[in-house]
């Protein structure tokens, strides 16, 4: 399998943008039962977010989260892409405080 790139644009501080990505992956942990470890500016994901293997990893930068994971095939790829894109989205909107994103995320 080959990897998929994904590219999230922020207009946060970049310790703000860690918690609310934080926020996700425990969402994406108590929900999928998906494994975040964190190193730095950047964390590697591992396990299943609605029966799609996400093997992942991505880094947090002053303009966007980067990262690339593994590419579920032709088939799921949009899918896939569109789900982060539309999750990643959701957490780093910046009209949305940090409590609204934890109550959004339940």
């Amino acid at each position: 399998m080959g990897m998929m790139k994904f590219d999230i644009p922020h207009s946060l501080p970049k310790e703000e943008v860690k918690q609310r990505v934080d926020q996700l992956l425990q969402y994406w942990g108590g929900k999928y039962g998906v494994k975040a470890d964190w190193q730095g500016e950047g964390a590697k994901i591992v396990g299943k977010v609605m029966g799609i293997q996400m093997d992942a990893s991505f880094v947090i930068t002053d303009k966007a989260v980067e990262g690339e994971g593994t590419d579920p095939g032709m088939l799921l790829r949009g899918q896939a892409k569109s789900y982060l894109q539309k999750k990643f989205g959701s957490v780093l909107d910046p009209s949305k405080s940090l409590d609204q994103v934890k109550s959004s995320l339940d």
